[in-house]
């Protein structure tokens, strides 16, 4: 499994496009400059992540992109395979598998072995569980707390009119 930049684009793409909203839909125009990188590239990620059906675009006014399912169902190892073109690497580890009993190298032993657990090491993290970490906690004023006993503590002063 290759950990390329336009894989590594691409996971911080789905993660903005998580963090917006799984049922709402995101311009490539404004992920693109948010992403910092240009529309162009930006079109080809989301070509292979459509082709993979890990995202899907809604034509006509207000269309874009949105999640084609549910975060919690997106590992890591998905888009990182809907960008590296997944037959080609799913083809490369089922041949190096075979070829561990073929005369292969250690060193090649070794890389299969490597190659395998990161792809397990990805497939066991959720897109759900990376835009967890990055979601802003909404602040709610709720009686009781902190915010509302420090009011209570320091009521607001209405400012006084001069030489009063």
């Amino acid at each position: 499994m290759k950990l390329t930049t336009q894989s590594q684009r691409a996971v911080m793409a789905m993660i903005a496009l998580a963090l917006h909203n799984e049922r709402k839909v995101l311009r490539l125009s404004n992920l693109a400059k948010e992403q910092g990188i240009s529309l162009s590239y930006m079109e080809q990620l989301f070509y292979a992540l459509r082709h993979a059906g890990l995202v899907e675009g809604i034509r006509g006014p207000g269309g874009g992109y949105r999640l084609g399912k549910p975060a919690s169902r997106i590992s890591i190892a998905d888009i990182v395979e809907a960008i590296e073109s997944s037959t080609s690497d799913e083809e490369e580890r089922e041949a190096r598998k075979s070829d561990i009993h073929s005369g292969q190298t250690v060193v090649d032993q070794m890389l299969s072995v490597l190659d395998e657990q990161v792809h397990d090491f990805l497939s066991g993290i959720s897109l759900e569980s990376l835009t967890h970490k990055h979601r802003k906690p909404e602040a709610v004023y709720r009686p009781g707390t902190t915010a509302s006993l420090i009011a209570r503590m320091f009521p607001a002063r209405l400012p006084q009119p001069a030489g009063a």
